[in-house]
């Protein structure tokens, strides 16, 4: 796939994957359109990829709400026209017992890590399938992590984004879109075809 030109939307990308996978998708020359909720890391990441000659502007929503994940995507085709490529890492990851954990907790979880990526899926597909075509890539957590962290709310959003993401798939791949779930960044390079 070439990516100069393609307009590549990625949430959560102050830090992590979400910031690895911009700065590495806009040296090939794709146009990032980079959101977190936070502008503290997010501007950072913008900054440093329009200074190394790439493309980005910074978008600051929380994807869990619906008002905020379409004016993202509203705000995105304003500025570029289209959206080609949607990559969901925005995610919270508290690190706490599931018998210790508070109703607060538990709901930010989903509401980030499921909600957050279903909002996104949903209104980027209607986008998308008014083009014909797209790609959804949501970024999900390797399963060997789940023995190392006490962590269930997290892996437990996991499971349920995958299954999302392949129910997803099942309704848009007639209208030329795929949806995908990958583990790890080096993935989504490799899906992209990126060295």
């Amino acid at each position: 796939m070439k990516l100069k030109d393609k307009i590549i939307l990625i949430t959560g990308t102050g830090k992590g994957r979400g910031r690895f996978l911009a700065e590495e998708l806009a040296k090939h020359g794709a146009i990032i359109a980079a959101n977190d909720i936070s502008p503290i890391n997010v501007e950072d990441v913008v900054a440093a990829i329009n200074k190394n000659g790439g493309k980005a502007k910074s978008y600051i929503e929380d994807v869990a709400k619906k008002v905020g994940a379409q004016a993202l995507i509203k705000n995105v085709e304003d500025d570029f026209g289209s959206i080609d490529i949607l990559i969901n890492h925005a995610s919270v990851e508290p690190q706490v017992g599931l018998l210790k954990m508070d109703e607060w907790d538990w709901h930010r979880v989903l509401d980030v890590n499921m909600t957050g990526a279903f909002l996104m899926m949903q209104s980027v597909g209607r986008v998308m399938k008014e083009k014909g075509s797209g790609l959804i890539i949501n970024l999900i957590a390797e399963p060997i992590t789940s023995q190392e962290k006490e962590a269930g709310a997290f892996f437990a959003s996991q499971a349920g984004l995958k299954e999302l993401s392949n129910q997803m798939n099942r309704e848009l791949s007639p209208y030329q879109i795929k949806v995908i779930a990958l583990e790890n960044a080096n993935a989504v390079l490799s899906l992209l075809e990126v060295e």
